[in-house]
């Protein structure tokens, strides 16, 4: 790996050699109420043909609890990867998991009619119309939803799809 110079505060004398990175992937993981992993994994191959691409368990469980929970489940939702786990209240990420954290999840498709259609009909919230235009996030169409976990959801059609339909 090439070998960067960053120099700090404006002064050369304080130079730091750093190593390139280089990331791979990102895997945004949502954290799931314990032990409703397992439902949330099954909801999100419903509501968006996610496919399950693996899965580790934690190794040990509470007397109560009927299954272990899921430390971490990867699902493939088209081209990317998100994790979902069972969070529970004695687990390192417990503190990680409180409303309004700012995570808004996008998925972009064709149809936009269509998924949310088929999120809603797995359970999943519609959240107002779909809204047309520059002056939404993803400047095509978009439509908003929370699944039953709490997570909120974009739904985009592709910038390029609305900009040749408002040229024809």
């Amino acid at each position: 790996m090439a070998a960067v110079e960053e120099v700090q505060n404006g002064g050369a004398e304080k130079a730091v050699t750093v190593a390139a990175v280089t990331f791979t992937a990102l895997k945004p993981q949502l954290l799931v109420e314990a032990p409703k992993a397992t439902d949330a994994v099954q909801f999100y191959k419903n509501a968006f043909g996610a496919e399950e691409t693996g899965r580790t368990m934690h190794t040990k469980r509470k007397a109560e609890q009927e299954l272990p929970l899921i430390l971490s489940a990867q699902l493939q939702i088209g081209s990317f990867t998100i994790l979902v786990s069972d969070l529970a209240d004695d687990s390192a990420a417990a503190s990680e998991k409180s409303a309004g954290t700012g995570c808004v999840l996008c998925l972009e498709t064709e149809d936009v009619e269509a998924a949310l259609s088929k999120a809603v009909s797995a359970g999943a919230v519609a959240d107002g119309e779909i809204v047309d235009g520059d002056g939404v996030c993803c400047g095509g169409r978009v439509g908003k939803l929370k699944d039953p976990y709490g997570f909120t959801w974009f739904i985009c059609s592709p910038v390029e799809t609305c900009k040749d339909e408002e040229k024809e």
